[in-house]
C-alpha cells in the first residue's frame, strides 16, 4: 500500500524516515499525524523508532539499512547509537562509519542483496557495505548525478529512478539490481525520489503532494497490494515524460 504522509509541512518523506523490511526509523519531534501513518501501516510487524542522529532530524539523508544492518556516520553520538541499537530487532547490526561524505542515504541506496553507491566512496566504507549489509556493491551514476541515494528508491521488488534517466542507465541499473525498474516523480514532478519517499516490500510513504498518477506508478512498480506492473503504468508513464519533455 501507498500512503501519502507530511512531516512538519515538508513533501520529503524520505529525508525524515528510513524504512526497510526489518525496521523503520522516523525523526522525533514531528507531528503525531506523521507518526501515526507509519505507525498504523507497520508496528503490527516492524518497530517504529524515533531517533535523531548528531542531533539533525534528517535520519533519512543521514543513515543507510537493509534487513541485515544498519550504518549511521561517525558524528551519531553514543546515546542515540545505544538507543537504536536497544530498539531494532537482535539480527540487526549496527555500525557507526568514518566518511567523508557522511551523509550516507545520499550517496548509497540499497535493498537486501544490492546496493548502488557513489562514484567516490571509500573503498573501506565499501567493504564494510558489503560486510555489514551483506550485498553486493557496484559505483553508479543516476542519470549523471552521483547522489544516487537522492535520485532513485529502491526496494526488492523494483525501483523508481530520476525522470531523465537515459534507457542505457536504466537497463543498466536494472540489471545490476535484478528487479524491473522504471523513471518517474514523487510529489507532483520532483526528481529527487529517494528523498520524496520511502518504501519497502509491502509498503511506501511518500509526500502529500505525489499525485495520484505518481501514486500508481510507485504501487505498480513496487508491486504493493493488488497493483501489478501492466500498461496502465506504461500509458501513465508516457504520459508523465510527455508532460516534462
Amino acid at each position: 500500500m501507498a500512503v501519502r504522509a507530511l512531516f512538519e509541512n515538508s513533501n520529503e518523506v524520505g529525508v525524515f524516515a528510513k524504512l526497510t523490511n526489518a525496521y523503520c526509523l522516523v525523526a522525533v519531534g514531528g507531528s503525531a499525524n506523521f507518526y501515526s501513518v507509519f505507525e498504523g501501516e507497520l508496528s503490527d510487524v516492524i518497530p517504529v523508532v524515533y531517533t535523531s542522529i548528531a542531533g539533525c532530524r534528517i535520519i533519512g539523508r543521514m543513515t543507510v539499512g537493509n534487513r541485515h544492518g544498519l550504518l549511521v556516520p561517525n558524528t551519531t553520538t553514543d546515546q542515540e547509537l545505544q538507543h537504536i541499537r536497544n530498539s531494532l530487532p537482535d539480527s540487526v547490526k549496527i555500525q557507526r562509519i568514518e566518511e567523508r561524505l557522511s551523509a550516507l542515504g545520499n550517496v548509497i541506496a540499497c535493498n537486501d542483496y544490492v546496493a548502488l553507491v557513489h562514484p567516490d566512496l571509500d573503498r573501506e566504507t565499501e567493504e564494510i557495505l558489503a560486510d555489514v549489509l551483506k550485498v553486493e556493491v557496484f559505483r553508479q551514476t543516476v542519470a549523471d548525478n552521483v547522489l544516487v541515494g537522492s535520485y532513485c528508491s529502491i526496494s526488492n521488488q523494483g525501483a523508481l529512478v530520476h525522470p531523465k534517466t537515459s534507457i542505457e542507465n536504466q537497463d543498466e541499473i536494472s540489471s545490476l539490481l535484478q528487479v524491473p525498474l522504471v523513471a518517474g516523480t514523487v510529489n507532483r514532478g520532483s526528481e529527487v525520489i529517494g528523498a520524496g519517499m520511502v518504501v519497502n516490500d509491502w509498503s511506501a510513504f511518500c509526500g502529500l503532494d505525489t499525485t495520484s498518477t505518481e501514486l500508481s506508478v510507485v504501487e505498480s512498480i513496487f508491486k504493493l497490494g493488488e497493483a501489478q506492473p501492466s500498461a496502465v503504468t506504461s500509458e501513465m508513464r508516457a504520459s508523465l515524460v510527455e508532460s516534462m519533455t
